[in-house]
């Protein structure tokens, strides 16, 4: 259901219990004034009304939210690809490491929150960043993209850098497991993606249809 059949749902129901609202209180006006206090179902119906509102505005927080983490997981795609052409300038080739991005293995890897996932993001972050994981710079490495706090984990740059952070807090994945020789994967060059919050292993085509990705 669609934010609009929501609120158009909400909205009905709201009308009905106005509705109801309104009998009450011409009932209440033929009551003598001593009884004018709130009788049980009033303040039933007016509970309602809260909930209805409070998940009415749920659900539109929750959407937005949502919406707004997979357009900045886009943005960031598109930005550390750009990089990564600027690496593949500079070196001929795309960053590649034997034991971490030439095996992971988007079509049977899903959960982010592997240590698959997190040491390929590292080797990564260390390749366009001209930094190690202290965070302190490589000597003659050059910086191909600067990272915000927030886009690596932990954000404490006081600590070392553990993966590339997506906005729902996981690790992007980053795999050059076809330029490697290897079975698996989706783009001849690399893939990157983010699971966008999904956990599932081995991915479904239904999850991985909702990751945002390169390919």
């Amino acid at each position: 259901m669609s934010i609009s059949q929501v609120v158009v749902t909400q909205l009905s129901k709201l009308h009905i219990v106005r509705s109801q609202v309104r009998n009450l209180r011409h009932i209440a006006s033929e009551r003598p004034a001593t009884a004018a206090a709130f009788t049980l179902i009033e303040l039933l119906v007016v509970i309602s009304i809260i909930i209805i509102l409070a998940g009415l505005i749920l659900s539109t927080v929750g959407y937005v939210q949502k919406k707004g983490a997979r357009s900045r997981a886009e943005t960031e795609i598109a930005a550390m690809s750009a990089a990564l052409e600027s690496y593949k300038a500079d070196n001929g080739i795309y960053p590649r490491d034997a034991t971490t991005t030439d095996t992971l293995n988007a079509q049977v890897s899903g959960d982010p929150t592997s240590t698959s996932y997190q040491q390929a993001s590292l080797y990564l972050y260390i390749q366009l960043s001209g930094t190690n994981a202290n965070r302190t710079p490589i000597t003659g490495a050059r910086s191909y993209f600067v990272f915000k706090p927030n886009q690596l984990s932990p954000s404490d740059q006081a600590q070392p850098v553990q993966f590339i952070r997506d906005p729902f807090g996981n690790s992007y994945g980053y795999s050059t497991i076809i330029a490697a020789g290897g079975t698996g994967g989706y783009n001849p060059t690399y893939d990157l993606w983010s699971t966008a919050g999904l956990t599932t292993t081995p991915p479904t085509a239904t999850v991985i249809a909702q990751w945002i990705k390169n390919w």
